[in-house]
């Protein structure tokens, strides 16, 4: 019987992507019509037919690696697992319609067509959900282990003077790396003063503040100046509604005022030529 899904599928292969791709976005939120503006997206979605019709052919086996590099694909290009998912189920929804239209289904033996195309198809369904899980959690940790050496990096822009530009959202976690960051990067670098830029930074809240209160606290524990600057009117109003104290600490609302104010700290001042 797996011949006969074979060879109705390899008969009308255009029709069955061209009706899996309309149905695919009723059941998933306009994603046909990304398919169809992007040659990427709708590549890859005749690439998921062929993968579908060459493991039922059984052309593909446990060690081929043909599910994994296409799952892999699916994931860079931001496919959800529902996405997947839909559309096997959409995929096994079109070949019984069309082999019933066409008669090629036995009714007697429906039953019998429907167990063994599900032989092949829940194993295949459990194979991709394991796959994609295996993927993604990989795929984030990469993420994450990229964005931990670029969340907290320590600049040095003039002898003695570093900048650590703050972006994104500042968790328990992510404090403690710019702890680090900031203590290694000052005594490396020999830092007389450190600028921390929060101007990225779009939420200034009790916890975001007392992390950044910690990391300038510790700076001046090893001999270095630190100061806050980029500090937006919106944050200044957040800072004050929140009781938050920052008068021991010299605060300004752009890096090019703390850059200057770093340099008359350091005994240099900018001159202008001519």
């Amino acid at each position: 019987m797996r011949k006969e899904f074979s060879t109705y599928i390899q008969n009308h292969r255009e029709d069955i992507a061209a009706s899996w791709i309309k149905r695919i976005n009723e059941n998933t939120e306009g994603m046909a019509k990304k398919l169809e503006e992007d040659h990427l997206l709708f590549s890859t979605s005749q690439e998921y037919i062929d993968l579908l019709i060459k493991d039922l052919l059984g052309l593909i086996d446990d060690s081929d690696n043909k599910i994994i590099v296409f799952i892999e694909k699916a994931v860079s290009i931001n496919w959800h697992l529902n996405i997947l998912i839909a559309g096997l189920q959409i995929f096994e929804e079109i070949i019984f319609e069309g082999m019933e239209n066409e008669g090629i289904l036995d009714k007697d033996k429906q039953l019998k067509y429907v167990r063994d195309f599900h032989s092949w198809l829940h194993p295949l369904c459990n194979k991709m959900i394991q796959t994609y899980s295996n993927v993604w959690e990989r795929t984030v940790s990469m993420q994450k282990v990229a964005l931990q050496e670029l969340s907290a990096p320590l600049i040095p822009v003039f002898e003695g003077i570093t900048i650590m530009p703050l972006v994104g959202t500042i968790d328990t976690q992510r404090a403690k790396q710019i702890m680090e960051n900031l203590l290694n990067g000052v005594v490396e670098h020999r830092s007389e003063v450190v600028l921390i830029d929060i101007t990225g930074v779009p939420v200034v809240d009790t916890m975001v503040a007392h992390h950044i209160i910690q990391a300038t606290n510790a700076v001046r524990l090893v001999g270095t100046k630190s100061m806050i600057v980029g500090i937006r009117p919106e944050i200044a109003q957040t800072i004050v509604n929140l009781g938050i104290n920052l008068d021991q600490f010299e605060t300004k609302n752009t890096l090019k005022k703390g850059m200057e104010s770093a340099l008359e700290y350091t005994n240099r001042k900018l001159v202008g030529l001519g």
